[in-house]
């Protein structure tokens, strides 16, 4: 009854019809059973009232009315209130009504009887009523009024009798048909309802069967999916309309998907190419060549300590950001990093540059982004302490604190005006298809997104500067132990 492929309203709709069809016929057939059982029993009952009440009183009324007429004529209709025609006729009357409704042929012929007696009744009622006008005739209308009009009474009377007989067997003979189609009507009832209740368990149960089979496939693809593959399909062609078209529509999400995280995992391969890139030209090229020619100046003047702590620095400086192509490296080589980077600067610029490096050893354990110190410590010199007169000192410390590592990069330079710091701050947060033309923005730039990338948008850089004071940059990244 539930065909392959059919839409759940349809078969939905199927239960209703073998549910609701067959219990309809049942009520509809009990309902015109009791309608008809009822207006039978209706027609009997009125039947037998109507025939019972001149059963009763007709004989007893005409029979004193008219020894009335015959012993006392002329004060007749004094000494009584019933008038012999009228109670004829009304009695004519209600039997020729019983007649025209009666169905079969004995009651028509019983109530047939019953009129002409009426009709016999109201001849002999005439003549007793002109004979009792006349002077000698009561003798004559007393023999009469037994032989004519009390044997027609007794003969109605019997026929009324064995009407309500006829009508009271037929009120038995109903009464035996209503047990029997009573009892008929119990059993095709319970033969119906037992088919309904079999058609409908085969019907839900098929139903339910196709339901779970293929919620069951879209869940197990769905966590499949969930788990990363992005291959499986749901196989729904022989569900209901509804889970087909839902399992059309998962598999194109999930292609889609799939898709996308094809397409985002080529765009971290490439982001990733272009970060290496991107820590490359942190190495400033005028920084190398600088340095370069400052070992040449100092080996042609023969100062070969120098020479070796420099070469020494620079070598131990492209070691870390190399790093053998590691995106993370220990906070202790990153230390290291930044302090190959100071003292090589401070040999260039001994006169106005100090510097101080605060990192406890219990933070040398934890893993940061390689590259993420050392850009800060360059912005500070070459944006800070470069455009002040004067000595200039750059401290870099940090500490743990919540889980979290903390590092202040801190230096006295020239410090920004407040439009100028809510400028670098805003290019800092700038969406990434932005430009921007400022270099002191461009590495704190770089950092910052590589920050949120890697660790995620709750961690970064946050800036503090005053005019004429200097410059402090906060770094916080989870603390995770390295590998």
């Amino acid at each position: 009854m539930i065909r392959k492929g059919s839409s759940l309203n349809q078969n939905l709709n199927t239960l209703f019809l073998v549910c609701f069809v067959p219990l309809a016929v049942v009520i509809v057939y009990l309902l015109f059973l009791v309608n008809h059982v009822s207006d039978r029993y209706d027609v009997i009952v009125n039947n037998i009232t109507t025939a019972n009440v001149y059963n009763l009183h007709l004989k007893e009324e005409l029979d004193y009315t008219m020894y009335v007429i015959v012993v006392n004529a002329e004060r007749a209709y004094e000494l009584v209130d019933t008038d012999p025609h009228e109670l004829i006729n009304a009695a004519r009357k209600d039997f020729q009504g019983l007649e025209e409704q009666a169905e079969q042929d004995y009651a028509k012929t019983r109530l047939s009887r019953i009129v002409k007696s009426l009709d016999t009744l109201e001849d002999r009622v005439t003549e007793i009523e002109e004979d009792a006008q006349t002077s000698g005739m009561y003798d004559t209308n007393l023999e009469r009024l037994d032989m004519n009009i009390r044997i027609v009474t007794d003969l109605i009377q019997d026929e009324i009798q064995e009407y309500i007989y006829y009508e009271a067997k037929n009120l038995e003979m109903l009464r035996l048909s209503v047990r029997t189609e009573a009892r008929r009507s119990l059993e095709i009832a319970v033969s119906i309802s037992l088919l309904v209740l079999i058609g409908t368990l085969l019907i839900s149960r098929n139903l339910r069967n196709r339901l779970t089979a293929g919620i069951s496939q879209l869940r197990m693809v769905t966590k499949k999916a969930g788990h990363g593959d992005f291959t499986v399909r749901a196989e729904l062609e022989d569900s209901q309309e509804e889970l087909k078209e839902l399992g059309d529509g998962f598999n194109q999400m999930v292609e889609r998907i799939g898709e996308l995280v094809e397409d985002i995992r080529i765009e971290q391969l490439n982001l990733r190419q272009m970060e290496q890139k991107l820590l490359q030209a942190q190495i400033n090229p005028h920084f190398l060549y600088n340095t370069l020619d400052t070992i040449i100046w100092l080996a042609e003047t023969g100062e070969k300590d120098q020479v070796i702590m420099m070469v020494t620095a620079l070598s131990d400086f492209f070691r870390t950001t190399l790093s053998k192509g590691r995106d993370f490296i220990s906070v202790k080589e990153e230390e290291s990093h930044i302090r190959s980077y100071l003292q090589i600067q401070q040999f260039r610029y001994q006169d106005i540059l100090e510097y101080e490096i605060d990192i406890p050893e219990e933070m040398h354990q934890y893993q940061i982004l390689k590259l993420t110190l050392q850009p800060l410590v360059e912005n500070a010199l070459y944006h800070g302490i470069k455009n002040k007169r004067g000595m200039g000192h750059i401290r870099v410390s940090g500490h743990l604190e919540d889980g979290r590592l903390v590092f202040q990069v801190t230096d006295n330079g020239m410090g920004m005006t407040p439009e100028k710091l809510a400028s670098v701050q805003q290019a800092m947060k700038r969406n990434e298809n932005d430009q921007t033309t400022d270099p002191s923005v461009f590495g704190l730039y770089n950092v910052e997104q590589r920050i949120r990338l890697n660790y995620g948008p709750g961690y970064g850089i946050w800036l503090s500067s005053t005019y004429g004071e200097g410059t402090e940059a906060y770094v916080e990244i989870p603390a995770k132990i390295s590998n």
